[in-house]
C-alpha cells in the first residue's frame, strides 16, 4: 500500500509506531500534520521509498496503538491523560532545563559552539506553555467534560493556534543547538541539557499529537 499522499496525522493516528518513527526522521506530524508524506519527506529531503516501507512493516505488526485506544476512550480519560502524562512532565521538565542551560552558558559562554540563548528560549517557552496548559484545564477542559462542544471551539482554535507558536519555538532550539548535536568535548551538563531538550520535544510532540489530532477533532464534530 501506498503511503506517501496520506497525511502524517493520518499516518501517527492509524499506524502503530508511526510517531516514533516520524520523530526518527524529524517529521513534524503535529503541527505539520496536514502535510502529505511525501511532501514532508521531499522537503526535508529523505528517502521516501524506506519510509513507506518502515510504515509498511509497522502496520503490519498489528500491535496495540495507543492512539487508536484514544480514539474509543472517553473524553474525560483523555483529559485526564493528558494533564497527569504531559502537563504534569512539563511542568517538571522545564525548570531543570533553564537551569541547566544557564549553567552551560554562564561555564561555556566564550566557546563559539556554546548555544548562547537556549535558556532564554526555554523560559518563553516554560512562560507560554505554563499560561497554555493553565488554560486548557481551566477553561478548555471543563467545557468538553460539560459537553458544551460549540463553546469549544473558539477555544480549540486558541490553542491549535498556541501549539503552532510551540512548534516554532521547537525549531529555534534545534537550530541553536546544531539540532541538539552536542560538541565531541561537551561536558556532562551539556549532553544532559540536549539529552533532557530532547526528550521534553517528544513529549510535547504527543501532547500536541494527541489534542490536534485526536481530541480536538472528536469535540469539533459534535460541536
Amino acid at each position: 500500500m501506498s503511503f506517501q499522499e496520506k497525511k502524517l496525522s493520518e499516518l501517527a493516528i492509524a499506524i502503530p509506531g508511526a510517531t516514533k518513527l516520524f520523530r526518527e526522521y524529524d517529521l513534524d506530524f503535529c503541527c505539520g500534520g496536514a502535510n502529505t508524506l511525501s511532501f514532508a519527506a521531499k522537503v526535508k529531503n529523505l528517502n521516501l521509498a524506506e519510509i513507506e516501507q518502515r510504515l509498511a512493516a509497522l502496520e503490519q505488526r498489528q500491535e496495540p496503538n495507543e492512539a487508536k485506544n484514544w480514539l474509543q476512550a472517553s473524553y474525560a480519560e483523555i483529559i485526564n491523560h493528558i494533564i497527569a502524562r504531559f502537563h504534569q512532565r512539563h511542568r517538571e521538565q522545564l525548570p531543570e532545563l533553564i537551569f541547566l542551560a544557564e549553567k552551560v552558558e554562564n561555564v561555556h559562554g566564550d566557546r563559539a559552539d556554546c548555544p548562547m540563548g537556549v535558556s532564554a528560549v526555554l523560559k518563553e517557552i516554560h512562560s507560554d506553555l505554563s499560561q497554555h496548559m493553565q488554560k486548557e484545564e481551566q477553561i478548555l477542559f471543563p467545557m468538553i467534560n460539560a459537553g458544551q462542544y460549540a463553546m469549544a471551539q473558539m477555544p480549540i482554535q486558541v490553542m491549535e493556534h498556541e501549539h503552532d507558536d510551540a512548534g516554532q519555538q521547537v525549531e529555534v532550539l534545534k537550530s541553536l543547538t546544531d539540532n541538539l548535536t552536542p560538541p565531541r568535548d561537551a561536558c556532562n551538563t551539556w549532553r544532559a541539557l540536549y539529552t533532557g531538550i530532547n526528550e521534553f520535544i517528544d513529549d510535547l510532540m504527543l501532547h500536541i499529537h494527541l489534542e490536534n489530532n485526536i481530541l480536538f477533532p472528536r469535540v469539533l464534530s459534535q460541536a
